[in-house]
């Protein structure tokens, strides 16, 4: 992660220095291997990805938060609804939130409707984002394996995957045999801590870089015309008569005629500004990586007994998580309990990884709603909208929401695909409860 955020750095000063030699709305250059071919022969520099502009007094949208969720909000309104004028304000740097703190598994397997018809309209968009793009973001559908234990988890799998086949996703239901034939460092035996009954796979699932996931939107938002503007943190909000006018943030105040908060585990705080109180904690959630070793798992596994999920990156570091750290903040790495626990899960299931190192470990701030189920729509507040309260969900969904974001924010109506999540949902007794396990943001 400390190579990434240099790298991030870096490439922000080369913009900021060298911002003349891109205009608004010039297509990017494609990347192609015959650029790539004829860059290694002119030995020309390669184009800047984005500008650094300086903030415009005024936009037709502000969209607050430069991850993913945000970027993609810029990229679809610019794109699909032809709204140019547009600034994306990010108080750091691009995707140095959750988006590049993520564990990058990318799914659809959910049991109700309003969950799984989202989350799949997004894995749909994640099979071809990388030509939508014209960025390599790496998707890799290796499979996503949830492990179940007891004949009771094994009774909610079968279920969850006949609900999920009848919604047109894909599951299928494993014997322990087949995981262990699939797995071999995986302890299938009857004796393991955790025996291991079957599991339901969901093969088009898998992982996605996620740096590239920003990257890439950041480029194709910025050729449509969009302004990238890092360095510039929210501060306030500019309300009159009931209605957002622009944002205050610490580079000046900037108009708008709609603002879009895409901020992730700052929800609560973005939304304060306004007056708004959200049904919205913030906890932190950690992962871990080991250090790299030869490729030894070739999908992504879960297990919700052990609270636990691991997949292989393309480095070969194994890349771990498990549960929240329980208790509310906004700091961007947790305790060592919790990697305690993630390392105790890790060596139940796969004893043969116990001779590893872990290499590093940070953690991610998680906006977590009363029902573990997101909100994106219109807020109380004329021309404001959100989308937030992902809980774990939120890298999976982010091409899906920046698109239904997008749409609201453009029409000033919810898309289908999110008109079941909105803010009140939680007044009206509609909420979206995938869990079961009633208003605790934390047990979600």
């Amino acid at each position: 992660m400390r190579r990434d955020v240099r790298l991030v750095d870096r490439e922000s000063r080369i913009c900021e220095n060298s911002a003349h030699l891109r205009h608004p709305g010039v297509d990017a250059l494609k990347y192609s291997i015959f650029s790539l071919i004829g860059h290694a022969l002119s030995r020309e520099r390669w184009p800047l990805a984005w500008r650094s502009p300086e903030p415009a007094k005024h936009y037709d949208v502000v969209v607050i938060g430069g991850g993913g969720h945000g970027l993609a909000t810029a990229y679809y309104l610019a794109k699909v609804h032809g709204i140019r004028n547009v600034a994306v304000l990010e108080k750091g740097w691009l995707g140095g939130g959750n988006t590049g703190r993520n564990t990058t598994i990318v799914r659809s397997n959910y049991h109700f409707e309003p969950n799984a018809h989202f989350y799949e309209y997004s894995l749909k968009l994640w099979e071809s984002l990388s030509q939508e793009l014209d960025f390599n973001v790496m998707y890799s559908p290796r499979g996503v394996l949830n492990l179940v234990h007891t004949p009771g988890e094994m009774d909610a799998a079968m279920r969850r995957g006949n609900a999920m086949r009848l919604n047109g996703i894909d599951a299928k239901f494993l014997s322990r045999d087949e995981i262990a034939s699939w797995i071999p460092n995986l302890d299938c035996s009857p004796s393991s801590r955790f025996p291991i009954l079957g599991g339901l796979l969901q093969p088009r699932g898998g992982t996605v870089r996620h740096d590239a996931v920003a990257w890439g939107y950041a480029r194709a938002a910025d050729a449509l015309g969009v302004d990238i503007i890092q360095q510039c943190e929210v501060t306030g909000m500019r309300i009159e008569d009931g209605a957002v006018t622009g944002v205050r943030t610490t580079r000046g105040d900037i108009g708008a005629g709609k603002v879009g908060i895409a901020v992730a585990g700052y929800s609560s705080k973005v939304a304060e500004m306004a007056g708004i109180r959200l049904p919205i904690e913030s906890h932190v959630l950690q992962a871990m990586v080991s250090e790299p070793i030869k490729p030894v798992l070739d999908t992504v596994v879960t297990s919700g007994a052990v609270h636990f999920y691991i997949s292989q990156s393309d480095k070969g570091e194994l890349v771990m998580g498990g549960d929240l750290d329980f208790y509310n903040s906004y700091a961007q790495r947790g305790n060592l309990p919790v990697i305690e626990d993630v390392v105790r899960a890790c060596l139940a299931l796969f004893p043969s990884f116990g001779r590893l190192r872990l290499m590093r470990t940070w953690g991610g701030i998680m906006d977590m709603t009363m029902d573990g189920s997101p909100i994106i729509g219109k807020l109380p507040v004329k021309n404001l909208y959100m989308t937030g309260g992902w809980c774990y969900g939120g890298f999976k969904a982010t091409p899906a929401s920046g698109y239904v974001h997008a749409w609201t924010i453009a029409r000033d109506e919810p898309h289908p695909l999110n008109a079941k999540f909105t803010l009140e949902r939680f007044a009206e007794g509609r909420t979206i409860d995938e869990k079961g396990a009633g208003p605790y943001p934390w047990a979600h």
